[in-house]
């Protein structure tokens, strides 16, 4: 029989902290590392607190079992103090293994290919990547942090009457970076809301008074709270922004009496309703201001994602989109990229990177689908690429929905068409460039705009 080989403290240390990041979008903490090695090497509360200086109250009762119920929760059984030993083995030896037939994957590929840069590694036995559509999972090993930003959102979460504005077209990870945001206030025992405001109907949503209605229940239902909109709605005296704000003040936030981060997801879906949209905003920036001086407002933190504000003339001391931490997420550059595709088990060159952002740039969801592409269809990147522009190409459906959008709207496809055939920035007006932008076809640059990416050049010099 073939003996599993004696695993070190470290690697049990590093596949624990896997298994809870994986599960929970956290590390393990020191004291939880200190806890977690001390009883693996069987040391007592009691020993451990003595050789640390800490009560023992506070690991017994506090960090231990925290500790127990994180990997319990992560790996599906019950695991204590006095059991967790064989579970977290068993786990470091399926990473262990699993890292084995990887490496194995890639150097039988690298030694078998000839042009590295044209053939595309096989998918190793037993990971089957998911196909990148919405937001990216919680305990998703393809989620890339960005630099700084990541930990920012994290540490500015915790802070009272916080406003995070999230800044990105669509499809670039805003909804993913909300929810990591929102599992962090869990984490931190906050209540935590997310609200899509693509699922409103524009029969609400058009509406100021059915919208803040409609807002103050949603965020009660999932507080787990009781509709009592008919106690404090005053339709005689008050407005509907008065009325939506002392429901939050004196009866949702009064309730739970702790933290609460809601989280608005496409916000710019308001920026099509006139009527709607100043009030709403400026609702919000008024909650962010209470923030900084009244006790209840400070339990408050607001994260708002939108593509562009730049459509909306606010006034300045009106806008929440000048207040708060602005977070804006880029495209990926070639090291994020070289690291995803790490992950999908790609041993890739600077130069095939360099290939794939020639044609889409940086942008997350068009190097993920063609990342995925390559791990699990066995295609060439020299065939994604020479296909991409075309209907067989792995972007047909993204490219259709794009054409499909455009062609709604006439004006809107001649103003992408002279962005096309232009080979300088073009100026456009302050609504075709919004809605260019949220589509992601085109970047800024001041009042201009350029093409995102050479992708969309041959795809729509040929459809236009």
């Amino acid at each position: 029989m073939n003996e599993e080989p004696e695993l070190s403290w470290e690697q049990i240390q590093q596949a624990a902290d896997r298994i809870i990041f994986a599960h929970r979008g956290e590390h393990l903490k020191d004291v939880e590392i200190l806890v977690l090695q001390s009883s693996w090497e069987g040391l007592t509360y009691e020993a451990m607190a003595g050789a640390h200086f800490l009560a023992v109250s506070y690991l017994r009762g506090d960090v231990g079992p925290t500790l127990w119920q994180k990997l319990s929760d992560a790996l599906g059984e019950t695991l204590t103090k006095k059991n967790f030993k064989n579970a977290l083995k068993r786990a470091a030896q399926r990473q262990l293994s699993f890292s084995s037939v990887v490496h194995s994957t890639i150097a039988t590929s690298n030694t078998s290919s000839s042009n590295a840069s044209a053939i595309s590694n096989p998918t190793p036995t037993g990971f089957t990547p998911p196909f990148p559509e919405g937001s990216v999972p919680l305990d998703s090993p393809l989620y890339l942090e960005r630099e700084g930003i990541d930990q920012l959102c994290d540490d500015m979460i915790t802070r009272s009457g916080a406003l995070l504005r999230i800044k990105a077209p669509k499809q670039m990870g805003k909804t993913s970076l909300i929810t990591r945001i929102l599992a962090h206030g869990k984490v931190n025992q906050y209540k935590t809301v997310y609200i899509d405001l693509k699922s409103v109907e524009r029969s609400i949503i058009s509406n100021l008074d059915k919208f803040l209605r409609w807002l103050c229940v949603i965020v009660g239902r999932q507080l787990e709270l009781e509709n009592c909109l008919k106690d404090y709605w005053d339709t005689e005296i008050l407005g509907s922004n008065d009325n939506c704000t002392v429901y939050f003040e004196e009866y949702l936030l009064a309730e739970i009496d702790c933290p609460l981060v809601l989280a608005l997801d496409s916000v710019d879906r308001l920026f099509a309703y006139s009527e709607v949209v100043e009030d709403v905003l400026g609702m919000l920036r008024s909650w962010h201001e209470k923030g900084k001086t009244t006790h209840r407002w400070r339990q408050l933190r607001l994260v708002l994602a939108h593509s562009t504000e730049s459509y909306i003339p606010l006034d300045i001391n009106q806008s929440p989109f000048n207040a708060g931490v602005p977070i804006e997420l880029l495209e990926f550059n070639a090291e994020q990229i070289f690291n995803l595709a790490k992950i999908y088990h790609l041993d890739w060159s600077h130069s095939q990177i360099e290939a794939l952002m020639a044609m889409v740039g940086g942008h997350p969801h068009l190097i993920s689908l063609a990342l995925y592409a390559i791990a699990t269809e066995r295609l060439t990147l020299a065939q994604l690429l020479s296909e991409a522009p075309t209907e067989t190409g792995i972007y047909q459906a993204h490219l259709y929905q794009q054409i499909q959008t455009l062609k709604q709207v006439p004006l809107l496809a001649d103003a992408l068409k002279k962005v096309v055939l232009s080979p300088e920035p073009v100026t456009l007006d302050s609504l075709q460039i919004y809605k260019l932008h949220s589509m992601g076809l085109v970047l800024q640059q001041n009042t201009q705009v350029i093409l995102r990416c050479q992708l969309y050049r041959e795809y729509f010099r040929r459809v236009l």
